[in-house]
Order: C-alpha cells, then structure tokens, then sequence
C-alpha cells in the first residue's frame, strides 16, 4: 500500500484552493482512457458540480505543466484536462464500476485521509507557542519604544524647552 499512496500522492494537486487530480491521472490509475472517464463525467454531469469537477483555464494548465513537466502531453490534448476533487472521484468509483476502479478508488480515499490527516496533524501546538512567543517578543520590543516616547513627551512637559524669541517682540 505504500508505493500506491505515495505514487498517488505525487497525482494530487492544488488548485483553487483545492487538492485534486488530473483526468489522466485518473484514467491511467483506472486503466481507461481519458476519453471514456471524462465522458462518462459528462454523461452524468449533474453529479458532478463545480466542486467536484472543472476544466482548467489555459493559465491554470500552463502553470501545472510548468510545474509537473508534462511536455509528453502536449500533443495529446486538444482541450484543458478536467480536474476532480476528492468528492468527484469518489462520484467517479460508483460510475467507473470495475473491479480496478473498486481497488484504486479506495487507494485513493486512502490517500486524501492520509494528506488530510498530515496536514491537521501538525504539531499546531508548537506553531501556536512559536507565534505566541514571536508576539510576546513584537509586543515587547514595541512597548520600550512607546514607553520611551512617553518618557521622552513626560520629560518635555515638565521641563518644557526654553526657546528663544526671535523677531519684533523679543
């Protein structure tokens, strides 16, 4: 299981806001054609609202083939990949009903709970003491600066400048 998790996990990406996977990705781990998958996407599009499934921007595309290297694909397509959240894929496994789709699905599932887990596992504690402290310290190197200040306008008030008076009057 985890040469699968970690292979999927490279699989999965952010994008508006949200952890997804690519429409080849997909097909290549359900050993379909991506064809197939985003047709069978599109046949039962009312299962798939915008948080489930959407097609990259050119923008969007450019900037993930940047980032992944997929130049072997750019021959291959003709129209920007459909991305699917986890909700998606999962509407995906009770289309894509074979026994691959059963097992890589539930890999899959594996995956995000795993990523999900990763991330609210952080030591927030720690985080949250270093902010503490990082605060803690702002606010004090701020508070000498302000009490000097005050020290210095106190000192002013009551021992006020003497000036000299310049002009007619003086």
């Amino acid at each position: 299981m985890g040469k699968a998790v970690t292979k999927i996990q490279k699989m999965i990406f952010e994008i508006r806001g949200q952890k997804v996977m690519l429409d080849s990705d997909l097909a290549e781990l359900y050993q379909v054609e991506v064809k197939y998958l985003n047709r069978t996407a599109k046949r039962n599009i009312t299962r798939f609202p915008a948080d489930f499934m959407f097609q990259l921007t050119d923008d969007e595309w450019e900037h993930l083939r940047c980032q992944i290297g997929t130049t072997k694909m750019v021959g291959k397509i003709r129209y920007n990949p459909h991305v699917f959240t986890e909700q998606g894929i999962a509407m995906l496994s009770g289309l894509l009903n074979s026994e691959i789709a059963i097992k890589v699905n539930i890999q899959i599932m594996r995956t995000f709970v795993q990523l999900r887990h990763y991330v609210m596992g952080q030591d927030t504690n720690a985080q949250i003491a270093e902010l503490r402290k990082l605060l803690l310290l702002y606010i004090e190197k701020n508070d000498k600066r302000v009490n000097d200040i005050i020290i210095a306008l106190n000192n002013l008030i009551a021992k006020p400048v003497e000036t000299k008076k310049i002009g007619f009057g003086a």
